[in-house]
């Protein structure tokens, strides 16, 4: 019997040019390049400078990723973006993705969940495919969240980097693909990592602009302890009820939060190092942005049949994992069908 499932087929990644080292934000705030590299595993960051905004860096992983699989925007019937720094409250920045690459022929929605986002919106956007309604789904995520961060919290301000990254969705008739997977969310973290202001409770205010209400603030221990808890049971259950061991895993591919976050999970699951894939140190916490990147970075050398795990962890809380076998690059694709 034949297994159809959502596979990715062409991805796509876009940074912004401007880099911000450690160096350069120990000058503002009381911190250096040893002890932010010792805490997090970031060297440095890359900022997206104005008046550029979310949807344009989307937009050049979306061009990236149809010229990879050399299709024209107007097949394109979904697109889905995971971000928590739109262009915009609305409309979407998925639609403004959308009319920006001339898919005329999508419609598209916004899924904010954090860093979660994007494994929520992939495992969202699979089912499209897999029920038969849509042949090419592209599911973005993107953000800049050095708009979003107090320069002045060392909190925060060391963490974040702005990034895009877009994976396209097809069906695949041979067992590969999106095969498994694990959402949770938990609304009671909410106090512990979340933008307080902009929303409907805190509306914006010039009070509490004043008071650095809509940055993101978050309290490190309490998220390292259920990032490092979320990680790591998502994985192992997603593992245990597909008959994985350590060893039948090709790649790992973990939201990029925190050097040390992912080693605690990592050795929790018993992965060697080499099995880890990380862009951390380059790029910082892109959010919804560093599972896409880290895939886009390293698809070049994923195999047909290599098992690889997606983890995530995010404010909220927000968390999720998916296995799925690699299923080919766009030299490959014409094997799908068959």
């Amino acid at each position: 019997m034949t297994i159809s499932r959502a596979a990715i087929t062409a991805t796509g990644g876009y940074v912004p040019d401007k880099i911000v080292t450690n160096a350069e934000i120990s000058a503002a705030v009381d911190t250096s390049d040893e002890w932010i590299l010792a805490r997090t595993g970031i060297r440095e960051r890359r900022v997206l400078e104005p008046p550029a905004a979310t949807s344009d860096m989307a937009v050049i992983a979306v061009q990236r990723l149809l010229e990879e699989r050399g299709l024209s925007a107007l097949e394109i019937d979904l697109i889905i973006c995971a971000t928590v720094s739109p262009d915009h409250v609305y409309p979407a920045t998925a639609n403004i993705i959308a009319t920006k690459v001339g898919a005329s022929n999508a419609w598209g929605y916004d899924i904010g969940a954090a860093c979660a986002g994007f494994l929520f919106a992939l495992w969202t956007g699979a089912k499209f495919v897999e029920s038969g309604t849509h042949d090419k789904v592209i599911v973005v995520g993107a953000d800049t969240m050095s708009r979003k961060t107090n320069p002045r919290d060392r909190e925060t301000c060391i963490l974040f980097g702005d990034g895009a990254g877009a994976v396209l969705l097809e069906r695949d008739n041979r067992g590969y693909g999106l095969i498994d997977g694990i959402m949770k969310s938990n609304g009671s973290g909410q106090e512990f990592l979340y933008q307080k202001a902009g929303g409907s409770k805190y509306p914006s205010t010039e009070q509490n602009v004043k008071d650095g209400d809509h940055f993101v603030t978050q309290s490190g221990a309490v998220v390292f302890k259920h990032a490092v808890k979320g990680f790591t049971e998502v994985a192992r259950q997603i593992m245990d009820r597909n008959g994985l061991g350590p060893g039948d895993l090709s790649f790992f591919i973990p939201h990029q939060a925190n050097r040390r976050i992912i080693d605690s999970a990592s050795s929790n699951l018993g992965l060697a190092p080499e099995q880890v894939l990380l862009n951390i140190d380059r790029y910082g916490n892109t959010t919804n942005a560093s599972i896409p990147l880290c895939i886009w970075e390293n698809a070049d050398n994923f195999e047909p049949g290599q098992n690889i795990i997606l983890a995530s962890f995010g404010g909220g809380f927000s968390w999720g994992g998916i296995y799925l076998s690699w299923a080919s690059d766009g030299a490959r694709l014409e094997e799908l069908s068959l």
